[in-house]
């Protein structure tokens, strides 16, 4: 068996480093090296299986969509995130974005819609955000089909959003206001729940932003921290499947640091080093 202080050899690191940029388009350098080895040996456990090398060949012989992929996917990905993250964003998402939304909107008398994709949403911290801003902003809740779809490519990430419960760490951002309107706690909990308000605006689902996902078109797409670990062609690649899906006139939103404006010019404009606009007709309802 392996033991606690062991990690994959040069050999085995270009190996995982080769399927794993094929699968999920993410590159595995030398850096990477003992924060593999731990994650790997957590899989080694789960499945009973003695070392690294024979755990390789056994993942090569499964189907990407078996159980054992997407468990593997699970552990290499980074899911750390919280809620409100980047204030500047969310600001702006609120106060000009939302009124743009209500403004389109303003000669449907019911049924007033809005579609956010929340891409690579982790623990769905993001999606909830949205929801949470959406719930405060949005003038007669009622009368609007608000449609927040998270994605990720860890199945059990997926679950935990679809299930969510979040901690004082993931809810330090959010305002007063906001935690006690939208969320609860219980007596001697140490974690806030969203209400059902927030939770019947949102659906998740599994998805590997390297495949087209096919969906209605959104008025926006936000993906955060993510391409900053993809080389260039998995980053054209990710970002022609999420333009696909943006409305003209839509929005993506991006982390400053995703390196992706290159790919970007042909067909967005941009207003902020971290958001972008879709050329085209204004969307519109």
């Amino acid at each position: 068996m392996v033991s606690t202080s062991d990690q994959i050899d040069d050999v085995l690191l270009k190996k995982f480093g080769k399927i794993i940029y094929e699968v999920a388009g993410i590159q595995t350098s030398d850096k990477k090296r003992a924060l593999l080895s731990n994650r790997l040996r957590r899989r080694l456990r789960a499945t009973g299986i003695a070392n690294f090398e024979e755990y390789y060949h056994f993942l090569c012989k499964q189907s990407q969509d078996s159980k054992e992929w997407k468990m593997f996917l699970e552990e290499i990905t980074t899911h750390e995130t919280y809620l409100f993250r980047n204030e500047m964003q969310w600001n702006w998402f609120q106060k000009e974005f939302l009124s743009e939304i209500i403004e389109k909107n303003a000669s449907r008398p019911v049924r007033k819609r809005l579609r956010v994709w929340s891409a690579a949403c982790s623990t769905g911290d993001e999606a909830y955000t949205v929801a949470t801003c959406c719930a405060a902003t949005l003038p007669e809740l009622s009368k609007w089909n608000v449609e927040i779809v998270g994605t990720d490519i860890g199945v059990d990430t997926v679950k935990r959003a679809q299930n969510p419960t979040f901690d004082e760490r993931a809810m330090r951002l959010v305002p007063s206001d906001h935690m006690k309107a939208y969320f609860t706690k219980e007596a001697g909990a140490d974690f806030w729940v969203p209400k059902e308000i927030l939770t019947k605006m949102t659906k998740f689902k599994t998805h590997n932003l390297l495949k087209r996902f096919v969906d209605h078109p959104f008025d926006m797409v936000i993906l955060k921290n993510v391409m900053i670990y993809f080389d260039r062609a998995s980053r054209v690649t990710a970002v022609n499947h999420l333009t696909k899906v943006v409305k003209p006139g839509g929005y993506l939103l991006i982390g400053a640091a995703e390196g992706v404006s290159d790919y970007l010019k042909d067909d967005y404009e941009r207003v902020f080093p971290w958001l972008y606009r879709k050329k085209g007709s204004v969307f519109g309802p």
